[in-house]
């Protein structure tokens, strides 16, 4: 079975009851909030700038998050990065939903709630308003979600905080 690789292990800091699965790799400036995730063969590059991945946020399996000096990767709480899904120099605000396979490129801003549909391609230096649905290649706004939309990435989001805490805790894996 392969292991979790952590490199430069002095320059990344973990919060509590982070999980990290095995074939995941995280190297660089990395902080990883409490409760947060990085699940299988997903890559977390901080090796240039920094990344930030909020408390209670995934990074689901094959992601990417790299950087581009200077534009750090920072996630919010409550982030949810679909599988296969690429964040590079981006910021990403609390309780968001990047599809999978959805690309993020250098100085993107997602507001809060917002969610970022399935293979989206959000070019660089765009700045999305909070409740935003997002589609397309390029992606566009499609329409501003209800405000309830915040309450059912918690929902996904605590998904994986429960799964991440069954494998913590030996009972999964």
């Amino acid at each position: 079975m392969a292991l979790s690789r952590t490199y430069l292990p002095t320059l990344i800091t973990r919060g509590e009851n982070v999980f990290i699965a095995p074939g995941a790799v995280v190297v660089g400036r990395v902080s990883l909030g409490d409760r947060s995730s990085v699940w299988y063969g997903a890559v977390v590059r901080g090796d240039t700038a920094s990344i930030t991945i909020g408390e209670e946020t995934n990074v689901q399996d094959g992601a990417v998050l790299h950087v581009d000096p200077p534009s750090p990767v920072v996630l919010g709480a409550r982030v949810v990065v679909g599988h296969r899904a690429v964040v590079h120099g981006a910021r990403v605000e609390d309780e968001c939903l990047i599809g999978m396979g959805a690309m993020l490129l250098n100085d993107v801003v997602i507001g809060r709630h917002s969610i970022i549909g399935a293979g989206a391609v959000v070019t660089e230096g765009t700045v999305i308003p909070p409740l935003s649905l997002v589609l397309g290649v390029p992606a566009k706004v499609i329409r501003t979600l209800p405000e309830e939309t915040g309450a059912r990435i918690r929902r996904n989001a605590a998904v994986y905080v429960e799964a991440a805490g069954e494998y913590l805790a030996g009972r999964l894996g």
